[in-house]
């Protein structure tokens, strides 16, 4: 557009110059002025003929590069989405085993939980029942201990006792 532009600038300032030129001849220069008007006119109606023609040039290989480029665009967008679609082809068989084997996964884990809670619970009880049997054993390891002294005792006092008897029987014969 800046082209246009100063394409229509010049021709105003020509004008303006065939102008100025015409009122210093005064009026036995209007031959003149209608002759050099009139070249003025032609070669400023050329030179504007000539910048639209190159102006409309340079706009029709600017459209023609940018078409171009469109063209390679949409190729390289075109061979683009074709390997994205045999990168999916390729990764497809095993993405569908991976996702498999993640909701066997997943399932398991729901089972382990429960099974993790009862297997804690039932290791308290153990412990539980484990320690009480040993504090039941302890019990009646010192109870055996207990009972063999005592009966030790008995024995001793009975053996006691009999020798006394003994003697007394001995004594009357």
């Amino acid at each position: 557009m800046q082209q246009g532009d100063q394409v229509m600038e010049g021709k105003e300032q020509q004008m303006q110059m065939v102008c100025v030129r015409s009122a210093s001849t005064g009026a036995a220069g209007e031959e003149e002025w209608a002759a050099d008007d009139q070249t003025s006119s032609r070669s400023a109606l050329s030179l504007f003929k000539e910048k639209e023609e190159e102006i409309e040039r340079k706009k029709l290989e600017v459209r023609d590069k940018v078409f171009s480029m469109l063209g390679r665009v949409e190729e390289e967008s075109k061979r683009l989405a074709f390997i994205r679609q045999e990168l999916e082809v390729m990764a497809d068989p095993t993405r569908r085993e991976v996702d498999a084997i993640r909701k066997r996964i997943d399932k398991v884990n729901k089972q382990l939980k429960p099974l993790g809670k009862t297997c804690l619970r039932k290791e308290k009880e153990y412990k539980m029942c484990l320690d009480a049997y040993n504090e039941k054993t302890n019990e009646k390891a010192t109870l055996v201990n207990r009972l063999m002294e005592l009966v030790s005792e008995s024995e001793r006092l009975r053996m006691k006792k009999l020798e006394e008897l003994n003697k007394t029987i001995e004594s009357l014969y």
